[in-house]
C-alpha cells in the first residue's frame, strides 16, 4: 500500500477520491434503470416497463420476451456500477481506519458495502441470462429466475445498503467527522433499508427500495466529499491512528 501522502504538516490519505467514485457508480445505477423504468421516458422508452414483483406471470413473459436488448443493457450497466461500488467501500473503510475510527462499525460498513456489490453483480447475471434467446420459452424458468432477481435488486440491496450507511455514518458521527445533517440522513435511510427485508413476505412493500436507493445516492456523493481526507501534524503521529 502506498503511504499516507504528507503534505504542509498534515498527512494526507491514499487513495481515489470518494466523491467521484460515488459519481460514477450513481451515474451507471441510473442509468441501468433508464432502459427499463420510466426514467426513459424522455429518451422515447414507453411502457411496458420492467415489471413489478407482483405482476402477473403471463405479463412477465411477455417483457422479457419482447424487451431482449433493453434488459441486457440494464444488466450490463448495473454490473459496471458494482466496480465503483466495491472501490468505494473498500476506500471509505480504509479512509476510517486512517482517520482512528476503531468502532466495529467500521466493519460492518464493510460488509454491507461488498454485500450490496455481490448481490447487483448477481442480480446483473440473472437479468443477463434472461435476456438471452430461448429462455423465455421455458414460462416456469422465467418466472423463477425473475423472483431470484427480484430478491438481490430488492432485500439483497436494501438490507446490506443500510449496514453501510449506518456502518460509516454512525461512528463519523460521533467523531465529529460528517455534518449533522448526513448523519441523520444515513440513520434515516438506513432503517428503511432493513424494512426492506419484508418484501420477501410483503411484496407490496417493494415501494421501499426507490425510498433507499435514491436518498443512498445522495449520501454516497456526500460522504465522498465531506469526509475529511486528511489529519493535521498536531493530531500526533499519523502512524498510530487506524
Amino acid at each position: 500500500m502506498n503511504p499516507p501522502e504528507t503534505i504542509a504538516g498534515s498527512v494526507r490519505h491514499a487513495g481515489p477520491h470518494l466523491g467521484l467514485v460515488a459519481i460514477v457508480f450513481t451515474a451507471l445505477k441510473f442509468a441501468s434503470l433508464v432502459p427499463v423504468s420510466a426514467f426513459g421516458f424522455a429518451f422515447g422508452i414507453k411502457p411496458p416497463y420492467f415489471p413489478g414483483s407482483t405482476a402477473p406471470a403471463n405479463d412477465v413473459v411477455a417483457y422479457f420476451d419482447t424487451h431482449r436488448l433493453p434488459v441486457l443493457i440494464c444488466a450490463f450497466l448495473q454490473f459496471g456500477a458494482t466496480v465503483p461500488l466495491g472501490i468505494f467501500t473498500a476506500t471509505i473503510v480504509s479512509r476510517l481506519h486512517f482517520l482512528g475510527v476503531k468502532a466495529a462499525g467500521v466493519h460492518i460498513a464493510l460488509f454491507g458495502g461488498l454485500a450490496v456489490a455481490f448481490d447487483s453483480a448477481a442480480s446483473a447475471f440473472v437479468l443477463w441470462t434472461m435476456a438471452q434467446t430461448g429462455i423465455t420459452q421455458d414460462a416456469s424458468l422465467v418466472r423463477a429466475l425473475y423472483y431470484l432477481q427480484s430478491a438481490f435488486g430488492s432485500t439483497g440491496y436494501g438490507v446490506p445498503m443500510g449496514l453501510l450507511l449506518a456502518g460509516v455514518s454512525i461512528p463519523a458521527g460521533l467523531m465529529k467527522l460528517l455534518p449533522k445533517w448526513v448523519v441523520g440522513l444515513a440513520i434515516v435511510v438506513a432503517i428503511i433499508g432493513e424494512l426492506t427485508w419484508f418484501t420477501m413476505i410483503v411484496p407490496n412493500l417493494g415501494f421501499l427500495v426507490p425510498l433507499i436507493r435514491f436518498p443512498g445516492f445522495v449520501w454516497l456523493i456526500a460522504v465522498g466529499f465531506l469526509l475529511p481526507a486528511t489529519i493535521s501534524g498536531r493530531m500526533g503521529n499519523p502512524r498510530k491512528i487506524g
